[in-house]
């Protein structure tokens, strides 16, 4: 089995380099990731201008390469250009801090994912709720082993559908287990710096903390993750919301005349 092993936080990454150590035993790794950070930088893909490439050789993998673009550029380009064999599962991560709740929404991890599942690949996000590198050995052996229970029951997604999963930074024997969990709220207390630059010109740095969470559902993803369980959410990217449909419906808005 070919696995396309990718990311956000660029090639050289601890989180990607543990995790292509540990899968090597599951299949033929293919690493194709930013060649630059580029965390929150969502499903972004690159329109305006070339996508450098430069072609890798990364211990454990069939084939590498970085990729000068998004995450998603860096999955379409790898199913559609640099190989001809089909992936049968595409792993982005681990990811450096935990992408719960809205964070979804910014990440470029969980947008590789996604990218993935749009390709009709079974595809999973991987994030390590912690900013210490220590832990990246258990978040990827933890991934290595979802991996295995999943393959050897032979379950597999819907083809619209990825898996979310979060890793409580914590050593392994203090992960109390596993909770398949839903997305919570993730609030943050936004702010920006103004600064002059030498010229006079404004601009802005973009600074804030997380608001603590007041969810005690432990179900919801930052929960399981602060009750140091590993998180699994199912994601769709259909993002309808069906039981409003037809509320709207009766808005009347077929009624306008342009």
């Amino acid at each position: 089995m070919h696995i396309l092993v990718t990311n956000d936080d660029g090639y050289m990454a601890p989180g990607i380099q543990a995790l292509v150590k540990s899968l090597a035993e599951l299949g033929n790794i293919v690493l194709a990731a930013p060649l630059e950070e580029q965390s929150a930088s969502g499903h972004g893909i690159t329109l305006r201008q070339p996508i450098q490439v430069r072609e890798l050789s990364i211990p454990g993998t069939d084939k590498a390469w970085a990729v000068a673009g998004t995450p998603a550029d860096c999955v379409k380009l790898a199913v559609k250009e640099f190989m001809s064999e089909p992936f049968g599962l595409l792993v982005s991560g681990i990811n450096n801090g935990p992408n719960l709740g809205t964070d979804v929404l910014y990440s470029g991890t969980v947008s590789a994912a996604i990218e993935g599942a749009l390709l009709g690949i079974p595809s999973m996000a991987v994030s390590l709720a912690s900013y210490e590198y220590s832990f990246y050995a258990t978040a990827a052996h933890i991934t290595k082993q979802l991996i295995q229970q999943i393959y050897h029951k032979q379950r597999f997604l819907p083809p619209d559908t990825l898996l979310n999963i979060n890793i409580p930074g914590v050593a392994q024997a203090k992960i109390k287990g596993f909770r398949v969990t839903k997305l919570g709220a993730r609030e943050y207390a936004d702010e920006f710096e103004k600064r002059t630059d030498p010229r006079g010109n404004s601009y802005y740095w973009m600074k804030g903390s997380i608001v603590p969470p007041q969810e005690k559902d432990p179900d919801v993803d930052a929960v399981a993750v602060e009750e140091k369980y590993v998180s699994i959410t199912p994601l769709q990217f259909d993002l309808t919301n069906y039981n409003l449909v037809k509320q709207v419906e009766e808005w009347g808005l077929g009624d306008i005349r342009l």
